[in-house]
């Protein structure tokens, strides 16, 4: 499908726009700020993508990358028998996808949040659009006749979910600079969905000397798609749902990379925290990857365990926990916390979305999660 407007990025905070010249303006009066850009997308690119100049205010963290459409669908049980027609709850489309879940998530916490993508122009993407503008979150685009990304959720009674994942994605497709550039010299965070076209803004990070996370889902440990990821991000999120053992994980991403913290979801089992503090290397982790003496002190620190924490009521869906627990992560860490306490925002906030319907329909607030935060681990984080 052609756009209408081919190429154009669009910017809003807090506004719904109905057509394409509200969308303009919504841009200029939003941000305001984005370079002329020529796109980079070999397959279905992007002809020109700009936003007039301006005044901006810094952002807290920009996420690139990672919005789609999740069709959930509610089942009896998983993994789902086989049979001809199951009768379901109504089948219901919301935002999703890592990148929707972050960004929202920072913004509920009351960092100024701007999510950078690829998207559709179609039905999924204005579910999008939309979504973000109600809610007051940043989000800069482009078209690209792929479409935009989706899942198919089944979700099981006790919330367990299998995701069917619909990438969209085209070979060769990148950002186009206009797009991003001016959101990233802005940055106090950026952090990177595991996209393809995500990976090769690694170089630019590095030259800015942003601070970089990434979330690397069910990584084995072993397929190369995610290596770019792990080895070239400050701060690494992992789950372990496919690791038969985390620590030696966590390690080789210390061993082979630029990460002095790595973090493990593990569910009902809590999180995993490995952190070399950047002081104890011989030098700073952002100036490339570590040596042998590096290497050493990393293998002598432990890996921490933290418990989960208890629920506040059942598990409905725990579709964007893992988004919930990256968002309270960045949360304290902007707000100058060690990692220890960190992680246990992060925990608080993945409880939470576990107990609310839908991906990212209900981030927790900064007040809610203070409040929680106390119940769950008594006394002030500031300490590790």
């Amino acid at each position: 499908m052609e756009p209408d407007r081919k190429g154009w990025a669009y910017v809003h905070r807090g506004e719904r726009p109905e057509d394409g010249a509200r969308q303009e303006g919504a841009a200029r009066r939003a941000t305001g700020q984005a370079e002329a850009g020529q796109g980079e997308v070999e397959q279905g690119r992007v002809e020109q993508g700009r936003v007039e100049r301006g005044r901006v205010e810094r952002e807290d963290v920009v996420v690139i990358g990672g919005a789609g459409v999740d069709t959930t669908v509610y089942v009896p049980e998983l993994p789902l028998p086989y049979a001809d027609t199951y009768g379901v709850p109504p089948v219901v489309d919301r935002i999703g996808n890592t990148g929707s879940g972050v960004v929202l998530g920072c913004h509920a916490l009351g960092l100024r949040s701007l999510l950078i993508d690829l998207i559709g122009d179609d039905p999924q993407g204005a579910l999008i659009r939309d979504h973000l503008a109600a809610r007051g979150a940043g989000f800069a685009w482009a078209i690209v006749p792929e479409g935009t990304r989706r899942s198919v959720l089944l979700v099981g009674p006790d919330g367990r979910r299998t995701s069917l994942y619909d990438a969209r994605a085209a070979a060769g497709q990148r950002l186009p600079g206009g797009l991003y550039r001016p959101a990233i010299r802005r940055a106090r965070h950026v952090h990177v969905s595991i996209t393809d076209f995500s990976r090769h803004l690694y170089p630019e990070l590095r030259e800015l000397g942003v601070p970089v996370s990434t979330d690397l889902h069910d990584w084995d440990g072993e397929n190369d798609h995610h290596r770019d990821f792990a080895y070239g991000s400050d701060l690494v999120f992992l789950s372990a749902a496919k690791l038969t053992d985390p620590p030696a994980v966590m390690r080789d991403i210390i061993q082979r990379g630029r990460a002095t913290t790595v973090v493990c979801t593990a569910g009902a089992a809590g999180a995993y925290l490995l952190e070399v503090p950047p002081g104890e290397l011989d030098g700073p982790a952002a100036a490339g990857p570590q040596g042998a003496g590096e290497w050493e002190r990393a293998a002598s620190v432990d890996v921490r365990h933290f418990p989960a924490v208890p629920l506040t009521g059942p598990v409905v869906d725990a579709n964007g926990a893992g988004d919930a627990f990256v968002s309270g992560f960045l949360y304290g860490r902007l707000r100058g916390l060690p990692a220890a306490d960190c992680v246990r925002l992060g925990t608080v906030a993945g409880a939470h979305a576990c107990t609310s319907l839908g991906t990212h329909e209900n981030p927790i607030d900064a007040g809610t999660l203070a409040r929680s935060s106390e119940t769950a681990w008594p006394g002030p984080l500031t300490s590790g």
